[in-house]
Parts: C-alpha cells; sequence; structure tokens
C-alpha cells in the first residue's frame, strides 16, 4: 500500500506537515511518500494562464502521483479561516486537468492542526464539505488543537488525542485496506 502525504503550506517548519507524517507513522505496513507543496510551486491559476499554456508539467506529476497512491493523508493549514494560498493554487491547477477529480477519486484522511484551541476546525470543515464534492472519499478527520502543547518529540504527548488519532487509524485500516 502506498500512501501520500502532505500539509497544505507552504511553510518550510510546517506544523500540518509534522502532523500529516506522525498520522503516517501508523500505517507500517505501507510506503510513504511525503510530498512538499514547495516542489510544486507554479503560477497562481488563471484561465488565461491554463489556455496560453496548458496545465504546468509540475501539476501534472503530482496527479500522476497521486494516482499511484492507495490513501493521502492530508493536513490542511488553516489561513484566514480557509485554504493557505499554495494549497488552493495547487487544487485549483488539479482540478482543471480534463476528465479528472481533484485527487483522483483517492481515499483521504484529512487533518488539521493550529497553534490555537480550534485546531484549523474552519479549514477541515470547509475540506469536509468541499472535498466529496470534487471526488474524494473522506475516510476520517481529525483535528489537533493547540499544537505546541499537545505535540512534543514528533508525537502527540496528550493520551486522549493520541488515543483518538490511534484509533481513527485503525478505522481506516479495517474498514477500507481489511487490516487488523
Amino acid at each position: 500500500m502506498k500512501i501520500i502525504t502532505f500539509a497544505g503550506s507552504n511553510s518550510q517548519n510546517s506544523i500540518n506537515r509534522k502532523l500529516a507524517n506522525h498520522a503516517a507513522s501508523f500505517f507500517n505496513k505501507s510506503i510513504i511518500e511525503k510530498i512538499d507543496l514547495n516542489d510544486y510551486e507554479v503560477a497562481i491559476y488563471g484561465i488565461d494562464k491554463e489556455t496560453a499554456n496548458g496545465i504546468p508539467e509540475e501539476i501534472n506529476s503530482l496527479a500522476s502521483k497521486i494516482d499511484d497512491a492507495s490513501l493521502l493523508i492530508i493536513s490542511l493549514a488553516e489561513h484566514n479561516g480557509s485554504y493557505s494560498s499554495a494549497f488552493k493554487n495547487i487544487y485549483d491547477w488539479l482540478s482543471r486537468i480534463p476528465n479528472r477529480k481533484v485527487f483522483g477519486e483517492k481515499p483521504v484522511f484529512l487533518l488539521a492542526t493550529s497553534p490555537g484551541a480550534r485546531g484549523g476546525s474552519g479549514v477541515l470543515n470547509l475540506a469536509l464539505d468541499r472535498f466529496p464534492r470534487d471526488g474524494s472519499a473522506i475516510l476520517e478527520s481529525f483535528s489537533l488543537p493547540s499544537f505546541y502543547e499537545n505535540f512534543k518529540e514528533e508525537e502527540i504527548s496528550t493520551h486522549n488525542l493520541r488515543f483518538e488519532l490511534i484509533q481513527k487509524v485503525n478505522n481506516i485500516k479495517k474498514s477500507r485496506f481489511n487490516w487488523l
């Protein structure tokens, strides 16, 4: 099984990347590919750019990687109550590939975290509403509040939150991949 993880952020120190990679670590029988959105930086989407130049090769390359995956683990950064501009731009470009749903109809484990107590719940709720309409099957979602208080030494340090994440991972393993 191949899992692709990425954060909806272009920060080099993304807390959402840390959370996505931590969640992926519980899928120990899998090949994990960690994607950095910085490697897929392209011009801001616009119909004139698409008409003149087509879909950027970086976006086609990302789509191919997504197509090879069994599961996507995406942890979204919240910028002013919505997606980061880096994530939104890639999402927009992926949506323009002919005959394609944005994430290729792959199952998604959707996450979010933030330094604050809401844990990125605004962007998480936006994605829970939007992604299925764009062909994604959301298997589970998880919000980690107060990242710097609840994530220490590269893992969730608060027992009940760690248990909740593991329970959701196990639900995915059992219901989607017949593990356990």
